[in-house]
């Protein structure tokens, strides 16, 4: 078993930590079944000053509260009434900065994540978004604030090399509502990824 993210790579800014995630690994433990994934597509959430954010102007509710706590934890959210999406935590506490996990590639486990998510037809589309893999992953509100060094939701390191060229950089999905922060490079990937989400547009 990989060695998992130390804490202080969480502390660095939430731009860089949204593309240092690209190449590392999701681990879920569930009883006796392991699924890990590799993260292949994030994008970046600025906290107070970001429009497209939860926390924008320091809003703070029991939804986004997990926002709050030290980089390193998970802030898992319900939305659209229908799907849980996963972000990273980043920074110090209090600063509700975090990385949207939009996508990965399963490495281990794919015959669980397939039973989870018997819509999927092909094996890209298990985790070509952020709520497919929280889906495929059986991640949901009981894991919000969880620890990211701990036992059942973990992250380790690159297991494959990632250059500055393999990443993409876009504006985010899906908040067109925005005003200009619609417009921010905040979306990272990996180029010519199956698994990202909307493949077809970003080759």
């Amino acid at each position: 078993m990989p060695t998992k993210l130390p804490p202080d790579f969480y502390l660095d800014d939430t731009v860089s930590v949204a593309r240092n995630l690209l190449g590392c690994v999701l681990w879920r433990r569930i009883r006796k079944t392991t699924l890990a994934a590799r993260i292949v597509e994030t994008e970046a959430y600025l906290g107070a000053n970001d429009p497209a954010s939860h926390a924008r102007r320091g809003l703070r509710s029991d939804r986004n509260e997990s926002m709050y706590l030290t980089g390193g934890h998970a802030y898992v959210y319900f939305t659209y009434g229908m799907h849980w999406c996963m972000n990273v935590v980043t920074q110090e506490a209090d600063i509700a900065e975090a990385v949207l996990l939009r996508a990965v590639e399963p490495v281990k486990g794919i015959e669980t994540m397939r039973k989870n998510r018997p819509k999927a037809k092909r094996d890209f589309d298990l985790t070509n978004g952020p709520g497919k893999i929280c889906m495929a992953m059986a991640i949901d509100r009981k894991l919000d604030g969880e620890r990211l060094d701990g036992e059942s939701l973990f992250i380790t390191p690159r297991d494959i090399e990632v250059s500055d060229d393999d990443i993409v950089v876009t504006q985010r999905v899906g908040i067109d509502g925005s005003g200009e922060a619609a417009a921010w490079p905040l979306r990272f990937f990996l180029r010519a990824n199956r698994y990202v989400s909307a493949y077809r547009n970003v080759r």
